[in-house]
């Protein structure tokens, strides 16, 4: 007798973007197949960390998304949401009115109520550790993992093997370190010196918490990390399947990094396989990620770089069945 999955719809509300996963899950083994996969830029935490608040404009796109969103989960038959928000979210001063706003958005398109969880960085963190290594040990990627999220307005160190051991978010991500620092088409060496000295504060913060040394696999999410991979691969188009799983050498990563800082706006977005709402904030998110790899190489030895196209995402999906 085969076994019954469970459809599921799981939506993934950060600083930067919207996504959604509807996928067939089998309760047993934690096998997941996609139905529908989709991301949209919307910018909910776009000045959020000089404002302290959610603007109108932001509200209104992302509400939207929203609505998009719970009409396809009914359209799917999705029979279980969990709609997961992170950075903005914790840190706006009117998060509740998005709340009610998510609220009412599948009331109305779903035909039942989903109140949005503003997620601890921790329980973030535990997400994406979930999605993110899931295959990774029949591919013969050894552990421990160092899972790494970088989202628009916080990064994720995640450190575990088959469970998680230590975890800890901090803020700093695309969105919010280009607010901060990155405001010249290229960035300035100065400004890039004082984005490097903010992140490097940040992971020493993280490294207190999520030990370092004895890392075997450096594992990198989200879509800053999926885009540079892009770059690092030169790929005519963007690749999932290309993308997932991928293990590059540390120094074609570092180099790919770099180099994506180093372009300007006009030259960013020429990139066949660049989402045009990340093209202001991808050396943002090539900053962080290069020096992230720097120092665990330093300190672990690693000598490639893990890339997964699955992360919270799926987390959220595999937690719902």
């Amino acid at each position: 007798m085969s076994e019954q999955l469970v459809r599921v719809g799981a939506i993934d509300c950060g600083t930067n973007s919207i996504r959604l996963l509807v996928a067939d899950v089998s309760p047993g083994t934690g096998a997941l197949r996609d139905v529908r996969r989709r991301m949209e830029i919307v910018r909910l935490g776009h000045g959020v960390d000089r404002t302290g608040v959610i603007s109108d404009e932001s509200m209104e796109r992302t509400l939207a998304m929203t609505r998009t969103y719970a009409a396809e989960c009914r359209e799917l038959d999705a029979s279980r949401v969990r709609f997961v928000a992170t950075s903005a979210s914790r840190d706006a001063r009117n998060a509740g009115d998005f709340i009610e706003g998510v609220r009412s958005a599948f009331d109305e398109h779903w035909g039942a109520e989903v109140v949005p969880e503003v997620v601890t960085g921790d329980e973030e963190a535990s997400l994406s550790f979930a999605g993110a290594t899931g295959g990774l040990a029949a591919r013969g990627v050894p552990g421990p993992y160092l899972v790494v999220d970088i989202g628009g307005g916080s990064t994720e160190f995640v450190r575990g093997t088959s469970h998680v051991e230590a975890a800890r978010s901090v803020d700093v991500g695309c969105v919010r370190m280009t607010e901060r620092h990155l405001h010249s088409d290229p960035p300035t060496p100065e400004e890039i010196a004082a984005a490097t000295a903010d992140v490097d504060r940040a992971i020493d913060e993280a490294a207190a918490t999520v030990p370092l040394a004895g890392v075997r696999s450096l594992v990198g999410l989200a879509g800053s990390v999926t885009t540079i991979t892009a770059h690092a691969l030169r790929l005519p188009t963007y690749d999932p399947e290309r993308i997932h799983l991928s293990r590059l050498p540390v120094e074609t990563v570092v180099a790919a990094c770099t180099d994506l800082l180093g372009l300007n706006h006009a030259e960013r977005a020429a990139l066949p396989y660049m989402h045009e709402g990340r093209v202001d904030v991808i050396g943002a998110g090539a900053l962080v990620w290069r020096r992230v790899i720097e120092r665990v190489a330093a300190v672990a030895g690693i000598t490639e770089v893990v890339t997964s196209e699955h992360d919270i995402l799926d987390g959220i999906a595999l937690s719902i069945a």
